[in-house]
């Protein structure tokens, strides 16, 4: 377990998370390299289908990445999310998985340091929890595919 590296799946919307991610990297900020980002028009619009499928397809822990309250460019994909992530937690306690497995986090364009903090926040919880039970792959087809 002490060698375990969490695989993180980050849906960050395209207008403000995902530029908060942009600029942590402009600014060279550091954090961990297992947050893996996949864009998406809006938080929102991030389904219940899509977090389980990643946790499905080998990721240890997701997060849904949304523009601040009052600050979605799809007026209210934010909330949406929030309730969505909220809803997915307790299934997920209800199946016997931890719920700390997923987060949610509301950003702003300029928030740089708070992406690379949240992302090495969340890599720590994970990295201590240890792999996911909901992973379909193995431990060892895990280290084949890097």
């Amino acid at each position: 377990m002490e060698n375990f590296e969490p695989i993180i799946v980050a849906f960050c919307c395209q207008y403000c998370p995902y530029t908060a991610a942009d600029t942590a990297g402009t600014q060279r900020l550091c954090y961990p390299a297992n947050l893996k980002i996949i864009r998406v028009p809006c938080a929102g619009k991030v389904d219940a289908m899509h977090i389980l499928k990643a946790f499905e397809k080998g990721a240890d822990g997701v997060v849904v990445a949304a523009c601040l309250e009052g600050d979605c460019h799809f007026e209210t994909g934010n909330i949406k999310a929030a309730r969505r992530v909220s809803y997915i937690k307790k299934l997920m306690e209800e199946i016997g998985v931890e719920g700390e497995r997923l987060e949610m986090v509301m950003l702003s364009a300029g928030m740089g340091d708070r992406f690379a903090e949240m992302a090495t926040e969340v890599t720590e919880k994970i990295r201590k929890l240890g792999p996911s039970p909901i992973n379909l792959n193995t431990s060892s087809q895990k280290q084949e595919a890097c």
